[in-house]
């Protein structure tokens, strides 16, 4: 772990086939992370923009475009898994994740089947089905725990989803009779970038909604108490220059947490990033903050709700485009 007094990990936010072969391998030598994630979006980039899969693809000109897809992500998630296993063998996280198709996420039976499939394709026991929290969703979520199958559940914004998916592992923990690897990827700086501009317009400060809204959720799944589940903080890249790439990083430290980033943030984290524990933050603290934000006539509500569709359109809308492509 990143810092084992914390039980506190950090993920690579990428998968790209060259990198697997050189720079992810020195970073986990060098104890920097100690697992990684995936989603459409970022294949999208891999598949699309490098040249790295050209040979595979050659062979695979017979298949779907979906099955030319699946073909090459699950030789990726397959390597990432192979080359994490060291850390896995003596717990120490080594989970990679891939995402079941989001034109699922409103069906749980589809959603299911497909992540068995995959879990059962790629036959690495440190592999994280990741499934968007949707009501069809947590549906899955509970059937795949219950099959003792480690889940990633993604695209999580308000404190409600959070709080289903952690009762769907609790549930489908219940059932499998033994303790399953389950994380709750909150996302951060995407509800920064949405309301920043207008709190600034009123003076309220600026870069803190997600992380209080990150660090609400945290304190209500640690509260939970569910065996095996952790908070997962996601979307933690910077896009306001005027932060320190290693902002949402720093500001999230927390006990029993992830923290999954782009390489540059994790390296910019490693090299200058705080490394102090940043979380618990207090349930007053938290709704002082969103008083100003309401009193701003911001509907919070709202913005987490456009948040949701929005993310799971552009995983859709990343997917689309592989498949047209391939």
């Amino acid at each position: 772990m990143y810092r084992e007094d914390l039980k506190f990990s950090l993920w690579a936010d990428f998968i790209e086939r060259e990198y697997l072969d050189n720079e992810f391998k020195k970073l986990i030598e060098d104890g920097i992370i100690n697992g990684a994630t995936s989603n459409p979006a970022i294949f999208k980039n891999a598949i699309l923009n490098s040249p790295a899969y050209k040979e595979q693809l050659a062979h695979l000109s017979s298949l779907t475009p979906k099955e030319k897809y699946e073909a090459l992500a699950m030789y990726d998630i397959s390597k990432a898994a192979d080359i994490l296993k060291p850390l896995f063998d003596k717990g120490d996280d080594g989970y990679v994740s891939i995402e079941v198709d989001p034109f699922f996420c409103d069906d749980a039976g589809a959603t299911i089947a497909e992540g068995k499939r995959l879990f059962k394709s790629i036959a690495r026991e440190n592999v994280m089905i990741k499934v968007p929290a949707t009501d069809a969703g947590y549906e899955a979520m509970q059937e795949l725990v219950a099959c003792g199958i480690p889940v990633n559940a993604t695209l999580i914004f308000s404190k409600a989803q959070a709080l289903a998916c952690a009762k769907a592992f609790a549930k489908g923990g219940a059932k499998y009779g033994k303790k399953v690897d389950t994380v709750i990827s909150v996302f951060v700086s995407r509800i920064d970038r949405a309301m920043d501009a207008e709190l600034k317009k009123s003076g309220v400060a600026t870069a803190l909604s997600g992380i209080y809204n990150s660090a609400d959720i945290y304190n209500a799944v640690e509260a939970m108490g569910v065996l095996g589940c952790r908070t997962l903080f996601a979307s933690t890249g910077v896009k306001d220059d005027s932060l320190p790439a290693y902002y949402y990083v720093s500001q999230l430290l927390a006990y029993n947490s992830v923290n999954t980033a782009p390489i540059d943030t994790i390296k910019a984290f490693h090299a200058n990033g705080t490394k102090e524990k940043a979380l618990p933050i207090s349930e007053a603290v938290i709704q002082e903050h969103f008083a100003k934000v309401l009193a701003c006539g911001i509907d919070f509500d709202k913005i987490i709700q456009v948040q949701i569709e929005d993310g799971l359109s552009a995983f859709k809308d990343a997917f689309r485009d592989i498949l047209e492509a391939l």
